[in-house]
Order: C-alpha cells, then structure tokens, then sequence
C-alpha cells in the first residue's frame, strides 16, 4: 500500500475540496454586486430627489445656506445643506417644512456683539 490505510489519502483529498470550496465562497462574496462593504461614492442629483428632504431654500453660496442652516439649527430644526445639480439648496423633512420657511422668511436676529 502506498498510502497507508487510505484515511490519510481521503482527508488530504477533503481538505483541497473544503479549501476550494471557501475559496469559491470567498470570491463569489467578493465580486457579488450591490453587497459591497465599502460605502459607495455620492451621488449628485435633482433637488427633488433626496427622498423625504424638501428644499425649502435656494442660496446662491454655500456659505450663504450654512448661515440659514444655522438658523434652523437655533430652532431646533434639522437641516441639510446639499450640492444638487441645480445649485446648493437647503433641504429639510417635509414635516418641518412649513416651521422651516416661516423661521427663513423672518428677518435675522442682530448679531451678538462683544463687549
């Protein structure tokens, strides 16, 4: 007998099978689409395409939207301020919609000066 009594043969044989089939696992996992772990790049869009956001303002800079997003913020509403293919816009949920218009639409408080 060349191999002894076959067992070892039999698992030498298992084992590349297992060692293949993890492998195969592995690649397939690897090279599946739209499972991927690494987080996809953003995605520019149209100011009616960020789900439940509504734009409720249009500035022309975006640091001229970070200050209105600030106001918004002072009042206890969330805002997001997004590049969309239109332009920089001021986007919040469509539930604080009309309380974010109302609070934009008020001039702005004077600024706090130091003493």
């Amino acid at each position: 007998m060349l191999y002894g009594d076959g067992t070892s043969y039999l698992l030498s044989i298992l084992t590349v099978l297992l060692g293949f089939g993890v492998m195969v696992l592995f690649l397939r996992w690897t090279f599946s689409s739209g499972k991927s772990v690494v987080a996809r790049r953003p995605k520019q869009g149209g100011e009616r395409e960020y789900g439940l956001f509504v734009p409720v303002a249009t500035p022309a800079t975006m640091i001229e939207g970070e200050q209105l997003r600030l106001r918004l913020i002072a009042n206890e509403i969330r805002g997001k301020l997004v590049q969309t293919t239109d332009g920089p816009r001021l986007m919040v949920f469509e539930q604080d919609e009309k309380i974010a218009r109302s609070i934009l639409a008020a001039p702005p408080p004077p600024p706090d000066r130091l003493r």
